[in-house]
């Protein structure tokens, strides 16, 4: 079985050594599917950038077991090997619990886990965590463990003395290089996307072989032997091919899940790429538009000069329907203020200016307001935030009398996370959602039902 690749918190290298393997298997011509537990997108995008087939995300809480099962099962028995990166710390998941963390798929998939540790000025203290670790939880099997930041062939003797008694592999240790550091920003890794560092395939795959137990660790690469899983059973859907859906996707909106575009694809709708960098039209055969998130602050300055894309939206918005989320919705608002306190104008479709703020991070619990595209009334279903950006004012702040917005927009749901109340957030009307929260379609068959048949509507033009 293929392992799970964790730590005892975050920043240890975990992704660092997920790319030193399939950089690694790579150079000897050897495909790993690769998965990344959570609501990732950055180090999902990292390890889909070397050759490797698509990283995938497994996500309990976003996905249910059911889903995170059918998923790791169906994509791994593509290739010979995969490997799953954890995420946090093993036993962090949900709030205070471990529901939805790195322990939790690793049972649910009956998977050993490879540790990483940071060994930088420990050593005897390294056997105390990883005892700590391996007890906390006696369904899990810690099978292997290597150790980062050993930069001397004495703290190298010193660990394997005092691991010499232990029942558990020594699978490497990695020496500090700024070569195989990952450049970070505040939403953490930079995309390779955006990033002018790219990975040196070879030299990780060098320094890989050079510091790793690699022919003992490919044993935990292995894939699964049986079929475990069952067909995704999406419900028959009545399809216009003739409304095809435009989708935002440059280096500015990038923030999304491969299996929602081969869900699309699946049930027989045409997708269409839309870059708002390079000051694109949307396509005039689009009938309904996603923005997903991204990073529009970084380039706010450069999408208020995309005169044809942000006209194009305004005149979308009087005939089409349109999918926001988080960064995406930011580009719907009127201004995004970045932090030297300069405006951008951006689409104005919607009546608020985004500004920097504190970090809003974690899972929501989400039920519906009212009927809407997306959600019914009283319908719960689950999503999760990460960004920095707030809106600066709402809609009961509005003077309608003043703006060309629509007096019908409201808010389409409630959200909550395991410990704060519950508050109303976004906006919908008939043709528009838009809203901080990213959405896992294809595990959420109500939800995707919602959205698909918001996307056949035909709206009049001069509505």
């Amino acid at each position: 079985m293929p392992c799970v690749i964790s730590s005892p918190s975050t920043d240890s290298g975990k992704t660092t050594l997920s790319l030193l393997l399939s950089c690694w298997a790579f150079s000897k011509g050897i495909k790993i599917q690769t998965f990344k537990v959570g609501p990732d997108y950055l180090d999902q995008q990292q390890l889909s950038s070397i050759g490797q087939p698509i990283c995938r995300n497994l996500d309990i809480f976003l996905s249910g077991e059911e889903w995170v099962q059918e998923s790791f099962f169906k994509h791994s028995l593509k290739y010979e090997f995969s490997l799953i990166e954890g995420a946090m710390g093993l036993f962090d998941g949900l709030g205070s619990t471990t529901y939805s963390s790195t322990a939790n798929i690793s049972k649910l998939l009956n998977v050993p886990i490879i540790f990483i540790v940071n060994a930088r000025g420990q050593v005897a203290s390294l056997l105390a965590t990883i005892r700590g670790f391996r007890d906390f939880d006696s369904e899990l099997s810690i099978a292997g463990i290597i150790f980062n930041n050993v930069n001397s062939d004495r703290h190298k003797k010193l660990i394997k003395e005092v691991f010499k008694n232990e029942d558990i592999e020594i699978l490497g240790f990695l020496p500090s290089d700024s070569k195989i550091t990952l450049n970070k920003a505040n939403l953490g890794l930079i995309s390779p996307i955006d990033n002018r560092k790219e990975i040196d395939v070879e030299y990780f795959a060098n320094f890989a072989e050079r510091n790793l137990d690699v022919f003992s660790l490919i044993k935990f690469l292995k894939s699964p032997q049986k079929n475990m899983f069952n067909s995704f059973n999406f419900k028959d859907f009545k399809i216009d091919k003739s409304k095809p859906i435009a989708i935002a996707e440059d280096k500015i909106f990038h923030f999304q899940y491969p299996e929602t575009k081969e869900f699309l694809s699946e049930i027989g709708i045409p997708l269409i790429s839309w870059s708002i960098y390079d000051d694109e039209e949307i396509p005039n055969e689009a009938s309904s538009l996603i923005i997903p998130g991204g990073f529009p602050e970084k380039y706010a300055d450069h999408i208020s000069n995309s005169s044809k894309s942000l006209n194009s939206l305004r005149k979308f918005r009087k005939n089409g329907f349109i999918y926001a989320e988080c960064g995406g919705m930011m580009i719907l608002g009127d201004f995004i203020k970045d932090e030297n306190g300069n405006n951008h104008k951006m689409s104005g479709v919607l009546p608020f200016r985004s500004k920097k703020s504190k970090l809003s991070v974690g899972y929501r619990y989400i039920e519906g307001l009212k009927d809407t595209p997306m959600i019914k009334q009283n319908q719960l279903i689950r999503g999760h935030e990460f960004h920095y950006w707030e809106i600066e004012n709402n809609l009961s702040e509005l003077d309608y009398g003043k703006t060309e917005h629509p007096k019908n927009l409201s808010s389409p749901w409630k959200i909550k996370s395991w410990e704060t109340e519950y508050k109303n957030e976004g906006f919908f009307d008939e043709k528009l959602h838009a809203s901080w929260i990213h959405l896992h379609l294809p595990s959420s068959p109500e939800v995707a039902k919602n959205f698909i048949e918001a996307t056949q509507i035909t709206f009049s033009k001069n509505s």
